[in-house]
């Protein structure tokens, strides 16, 4: 069980949660454990919820909407219980993502979030300095693949990623995780929706050399641009300061190779593990 300083510091959403789903498995008459078996859990994970010892699951959440028959009441709490798994200076840019018509991204040091496997977003976030819980770590986790969402909604985000070939060789957490990473990518890539691009090391400059970037149109057509630091991050909406970015993301779009040809060398990367 969660201890009150435990219960304190979990986020408002997280908290709120947990008080209604008390109070519906209550007004239902059951116990904890009972609700656990309708629900296929234990009822040591329904107390986890309730005391904020745990943040609740997608799965979980849809499992007690369907067990308490909540009407939406539990289900509509997903997006902000998702917001809140992310560190504070990236909720913002997450939820305009999220809503985005499109992500263009370019990234210099690991593969974009949007397209990494659980176990490659795993070791990432335990190589953190300093370093994370294990249970932030899983949490963190899970939030990271929760975001994938905007790529199977309809319509989908039309999504642009340009890696540099460094991240790409970065064999995070060994080739059994980069193996079935670079397979990852070659499947994302084939999706209609997806353009994957490498900027090989062969290009010694180029327009990228300036830093990552990510730029998103949002549902009402406004271009966005975000950058991101050692937990730092600037989110730009003057169209003037956006236009050079976008600019400069074009550029750097055309130095690299092709779609195609991407994909050929990332299945070349993956023969030579």
């Amino acid at each position: 069980m969660a201890t009150p300083k435990k219960k304190d510091s979990a986020p408002p959403t997280m908290r709120y949660f947990a008080a209604v789903l008390r109070i519906l498995r209550e007004h239902a008459g059951l116990t904890q454990d009972q609700l656990g078996e309708l629900m296929h859990y234990t009822g040591s994970a329904v107390s986890a919820v309730e005391t904020c010892a745990k943040p609740p699951t997608d799965d979980f959440i849809e499992a007690a909407e369907k067990a308490l028959d909540a009407s939406g009441l539990l289900r509509s709490a997903i997006t902000f219980l998702r917001l809140e798994r992310y560190p504070v200076h990236f909720q913002g840019f997450v939820q305009l993502e999220q809503e985005a018509l499109s992500v263009s991204s370019y990234c210099t040091q690991l593969i974009h979030g949007l397209l990494q496997t659980k176990e490659y977003a795993r070791e990432v976030l335990a190589a953190a300095f300093p370093p994370l819980e294990e249970d932030e770590i899983e949490e963190l986790t899970q939030a990271r693949i929760d975001r994938r969402a905007l790529l199977d909604r309809k319509p989908g985000a039309v999504v642009n990623i340009i890696i540099e070939e460094a991240a790409l060789r970065r064999t995070v957490g060994g080739p059994e995780v980069m193996r079935p990473q670079y397979a990852h990518l070659i499947e994302f890539a084939a999706r209609p929706n997806v353009v994957i691009q490498v900027m090989p090391m062969s290009r010694a400059v180029h327009a990228g050399l300036q830093g990552p970037m990510t730029l998103l149109e949002t549902p009402d057509e406004t271009s966005m641009a975000y950058m991101e630091s050692n937990g730092r991050s600037i989110l730009l909406s003057k169209p003037d300061e956006v236009g050079v970015l976008a600019r400069r993301y074009a550029m750097i779009r055309s130095q690299a190779l092709g779609p195609e040809e991407s994909v050929i060398f990332i299945e070349q990367l993956r023969s030579e593990l």
